[in-house]
Parts: structure tokens; sequence; C-alpha cells
């Protein structure tokens, strides 16, 4: 697989990803559930806070309850004392109701309290869930930004590194191609030095050689020219001895 192919997946990969942290974030799922967890803890106190007004409203009750049948007995012992009967009577007639109404609210009220203590050790082991929860959640939180963060490095190493590699590609290619460049100029230096491209005919000769080259071309002529001088000489020493001389 190539550099770009590679670099390709791993940016419509780090897209995919992106788009699906988006959707569901889990870091962003603890605070929602944390969040849920403040709203019960709410309401359980809010039940606790009901059910002691409730507790205190009865308590209030029962203690006028309490007094009015204490009054009444007061009543019936001051009437004994001054001799009427009739009313010591008429303040125990009186009395007896509340005694009821206080055994019945007196139930009320332990229920009510039993309620409500029950609900303050639901509230207290609620809370303390909720605080290990939140110290949980801050723990995983910081976990998951150093993966995070880990994972992103680790990700740019992994680009740099196979960015390197079609760097070196790089390199090495300009490195041969001024490998080549250096070798061309230093031909044209030498052939610029030797004189071949100053001379239109190639060759590429100074004066001394061209001088030598004539002399050697024209001993070579005279050299001809003799060979051919002896020829005819030759051939005319040939014709007149003849054949009547030879005999």
């Amino acid at each position: 697989m190539s550099g770009v192919m590679k670099r390709m997946k791993l940016v419509v990969e780090a897209k995919a990803n992106a788009a699906l942290e988006r959707r569901e974030n889990p870091v962003e799922q603890l605070d929602l559930s944390y969040e849920k967890q403040l709203e019960l803890l709410q309401k359980v106190r809010r039940g606790v806070a009901e059910v002691a007004t409730s507790r205190k409203r009865l308590e209030i009750q029962l203690k006028q309850l309490q007094a009015d049948y204490d009054k009444r007995g007061e009543q019936a012992k001051r009437a004994l004392e001054i001799g009427r009967e009739d009313l010591a009577r008429e303040a125990l007639v009186r009395r007896g109701p509340l005694q009821q109404q206080i055994e019945d609210m007196t139930q009320q009220y332990n229920a009510l309290q039993a309620e409500e203590e029950k609900l303050v050790r639901a509230s207290q082991s609620l809370q303390a869930k909720v605080d290990a929860f939140r110290t949980k959640k801050e723990t995983i939180k910081a976990t998951y930004a150093a993966a995070q963060a880990t994972t992103q490095i680790g990700e740019a190493f992994s680009g740099i590194s196979e960015e390197m590699g079609d760097v070196n590609m790089a390199i090495e290619r300009a490195e041969n191609k001024t490998a080549q460049l250096q070798a061309r100029g230093a031909a044209l230096d030498e052939l610029t030095a030797s004189g071949v491209l100053n001379d239109p005919t190639g060759y590429g000769k100074d004066d001394i050689t061209r001088e030598l080259d004539a002399l050697s071309a024209g001993s070579g002529v005279e050299n001809e020219m003799a060979r051919l001088r002896n020829e005819i000489a030759s051939g005319d020493a040939k014709k007149q001895i003849g054949p009547g001389a030879g005999a």
C-alpha cells in the first residue's frame, strides 16, 4: 500500500472515530449518569424533608393534645378539692377522647419517625455512592484524557514515520539528481577546458597539434608523389628497352 493510500485510510478512520465519539462519548455518558444520580439524591432529600415536616407537625399536635389531657386532669383534681364531683366527672369525661387521640397520634408519630430514619439512612447511603461514583468518574475521565492524548501522540508518530518514508525517498531522488547534475557540470567543465566546446569541428585541437597534423599530411603527399614518379620512371625505362634491345 502506497503512502498516499495509507494517509487516506488514516484520514477516513480518524473522521469515522470522531463521528462515533460525538455520538457516544463515554466521558459525557459518565457526566450524564452523575447528573441523574444527583437528581435522584435530591428527590430522596426532598422526601426526607417532607416526612420530617409531617413528623414535626404531628409532634406539635401531640404536644397540644397532651397539654389538653393534662389540663383536664388538673381541672378534675381542683373540682374534687372544692367538692364539685360533677365538674370533676365532666372534666374526666372530656379527657377520655384525648387519651385515644394521643395514642393514635403517637403511633403515627412513631411510624413517621421510623420512616424518616429509614429515608435518612437511604439518603446517606446514596450520598456515599454518589460521592464514590464522582471520584471514580473523575478518575476515569483523567485516564480517558490521558489515553486520548497517548493515542493522538502515537498516531502523530505513526503519521510522521510514514511521512518520513516518503521524505526519505524524495531526499534520495534529490541526492541522485544532484549527483547527476554535479557529474554533468564537471564533464562540461572538462570539455570547456579542453576546448572541445569552442571548436566547431569538434576535434578540439590546439595550434601545435594542427601544425603537426599538417606536416604529417604533407609528408604523406610527398611520399605518394615520389612513389608515382618512380612508377612513371620505371614505365619509361621499359619502353626504351623494348623487345629489340633485349635481343
